[in-house]
Formats: C-alpha cells, structure tokens, sequence
C-alpha cells in the first residue's frame, strides 16, 4: 500500500460526558475509497466531522500527507485544510443559482474577495475550470441550469464537482446517498470510486447501504459504540461482520467472526 494521504490515529470525542469515539484509527490513501459502516450513533458522521475540523476532538492525530494538522498554525494549517472537502446527506448548494456558479463557489479560497462577491466576478479560468469539473462529473450540459431544478443524484454531483474545483485531495462524503432513489445512489458511488481510482483521490464515505459498500468501496470500516470492530477489504466483509455491527444486543467487546462468505441477506441490507 502507498503512504497514507489521510491518516488518523486515537480519535476520541465526548458530548456531555458521553464517550462518542473511543481511539479510532485508520487510512486513506490516495486512489482508494474506504466506506464506513455502522448502526446509528455508531460515530461514523462524528469522525468524518472531527477530520475535516466541524467537530473538535478531544484527543487523538490527524495528517494529511504526513503532517499532522496539530503541529500546524496560520496559513499552512488552512492551506492544509483546503486539502479536504466534505460532501452531506443534506445538498449544501444555492438552489436559486446555476450548477456552475455553485461549482465556482469552490474556488472561494483562492480568489481576491472582491472577485468572490457575486457569481458575475468569478475570474474567467475559475468558471473555465469549474465547467471542466461538471463535466468530469457527467453535467457539463447542466451548467447553466438553476441547482433547483436538478434531481437530486444531479445535485449531489453538483456538490462532488465543487469538490473538485476545491481541488482537494481528499474527499469525505457524509452519507452522500441516504437521500436518493437506488439508482441515483449507484450513480454517485460509482462517480466516487471513479474518482478514487481514476485522479487519485482519497474518499471516504459514510454509508447506511452495506451492499454499496461491499461493490464500491476498497476497504470498508465498521463503527461500533465508538469503537473499531473491522477494517478490512470490501470483499473480505462477511455476514457475521456486518451482525457484529447492527445487532443491538452485540457487546462491543464480541469482535471475533467466522470467515464465512456474505449471505444473501447481507446483500440485501
């Protein structure tokens, strides 16, 4: 395996005197995609959101490309940060504007501020290069169509190619498919992967559909009470790993599972 772009190691969080995550640790590379997996407060979404800095951690190291955010003040910290874009379950685009001035919106960081004040004053080469994203992302005859009247796996390849003209290395998707119809939801994931594999990115993805992760993802992760119960290939997850997960009545303690192969009910989780 290629050094790590994003690695993160003994992550803890706590809300209120309870313990949300309790040391996690892994790795993205670059080129791969890793999903993870868990029941509901689990902590997936809050580790997606200590990485990128909305949540604070408590404790625990996070690096991007070898240099550990904390270690990092002023400029490079920020520099470091815009390495990482993060795409929600809930579309954050302006429904009222153009898929290509939301695309735009993702160069804000490095354009004058007065450039930045209305869609109008995006330089040239930004717009340009914002138009080359949605056509990575399969839109460019939608640029200039308001984000509104897209659907919504339209509107979720929006916010990827924002992503894209963030220039980020690494991608961190929040349940990016909860909300779209099984095909729509196909269709993002094979973008993700396609942009893992084919430009290099790092992508990592919360997921509520085990059996997307299990045809799309590299690697998948699984998330219980806070804690790590697997991290393994995609095709190496079974049905007891995924019980391990979502059976209520499984002590977190209770990580060891047979090697047997995936069962048609786990395909249909």
């Amino acid at each position: 395996m290629p050094d790590p772009l994003l690695a993160v190691q003994g992550l803890r969080k706590s809300f209120s005197g309870r313990t949300v995550l309790k040391g996690v640790d892994f790795s993205v590379a670059a080129g791969e995609l890793v999903a993870f997996l868990g029941a509901n407060g689990s902590g997936k979404s809050t580790t997606l959101r200590c990485v990128m800095g909305i949540t604070a951690p408590d404790s625990g190291s996070i690096s991007i490309d070898g240099a550990p955010l904390e270690t990092l003040q002023g400029r490079d910290l920020q520099q470091a940060r815009q390495r990482m874009a993060m795409i929600f379950q809930k579309i954050h685009l302006v429904p009222r504007r153009t898929a290509l001035d939301n695309v735009c919106a993702g160069a804000l960081a490095r354009i004058p501020t007065v450039r930045s004040l209305s869609p109008l004053l995006f330089p040239a080469d930004v717009q340009q290069e914002a138009l080359d994203c949605l056509d990575r992302v399969g839109l460019a005859d939608r640029a200039f169509d308001r984000v509104g009247r897209l659907s919504g796996g339209q509107q979720q390849r929006v916010a990827v190619a924002r992503a894209l003209c963030q220039r980020a290395d690494v991608v961190l998707a929040d349940e990016p498919v909860s909300a779209l119809d099984p095909h729509a939801a196909e269709q993002v994931m094979a973008l993700l992967r396609e942009l893992a594999h084919s430009e290099g990115l790092a992508v990592a993805a919360v997921l509520h559909q085990p059996d997307l992760a299990l045809r799309y993802a590299d690697r998948s992760i699984g998330l219980l009470q806070g804690s790590m119960t697997f991290d393994l290939p995609s095709t190496e997850v079974t049905a007891d790993h995924l019980d391990t997960l979502y059976a209520p009545d499984r002590d977190v303690s209770d990580t060891t599972v047979s090697g047997s192969a995936v069962s048609d009910r786990t395909q249909a989780a």
